[in-house]
């Protein structure tokens, strides 16, 4: 599959819970990660459109889950961040729930890509979602987005150790150093999307 089929995605549809989701056919990857992890840029960048994923300076604006449209019947899934929204506890709680039940139970789930500011990796709520998807056995594809942030030196050493924690999981997964801000690691997080989609 060219990693150029990313660059075809439309919006599909936005839904407050998890019973509203599209039929749960075909094969869809999602996008997880805290608020200020730069979700929605990395969509955008990825997909090579600037307001497919709506994007704010605000954290926590992501606050249903979207569905984009591949070709035939794949599809991207933007889900709402965690662990920073300042947002009421309750509402903040209906999201655990709603994303508890999607990736527990959306069988074309096939992989999650995760997001995690390189500056701040593995944080408790990255530990908890990939708990989760160890004990639903969902493949996981680390983003250290804002790359460009650390030299190269540092931002390496930030990759190693992401790698080394994550041997502590009994899940497959795998991590990259991406920059949305200057288009790094564009190609290498489309082909394991790609591969997940397959």
């Amino acid at each position: 599959m060219s990693v150029n089929f990313l660059h075809q995605a439309c919006f599909l549809i936005s839904a407050a819970k998890y019973s509203q989701s599209p039929a749960d056919e075909g094969a869809e990857v999602a996008f997880a990660g805290r608020s200020n992890a730069g979700k929605s840029s990395a969509i955008n960048v990825l997909c090579q459109q600037k307001n497919l994923a709506r994007t704010s300076k605000t954290p926590g604006r992501t606050q249903l889950l979207n569905f984009f449209q591949l070709h035939d019947d794949r599809r991207l899934v933007d889900l709402p961040g965690y662990g920073y929204a300042k947002v009421p506890e309750a509402q903040r709680k209906k999201w655990e729930v709603e994303l508890g039940r999607y990736l527990a139970e959306r069988e074309s789930l096939r992989g999650l890509v995760l997001m995690m500011d390189i500056r701040h990796p593995m944080t408790a709520h990255d530990d908890r979602l990939l708990d989760f998807a160890a004990y639903y056995q969902r493949p996981v594809h680390i983003l250290l987005t804002k790359s460009d942030k650390l030299k190269n030196g540092p931002a390496n050493s930030t990759l190693h150790q992401v790698e080394r924690a994550l041997k502590d999981y009994s899940l497959a997964t795998s991590v990259q150093l991406f920059s949305a801000l200057k288009r790094r690691g564009l190609e290498q997080a489309a082909q394991r999307i790609a591969d997940m989609l397959a």
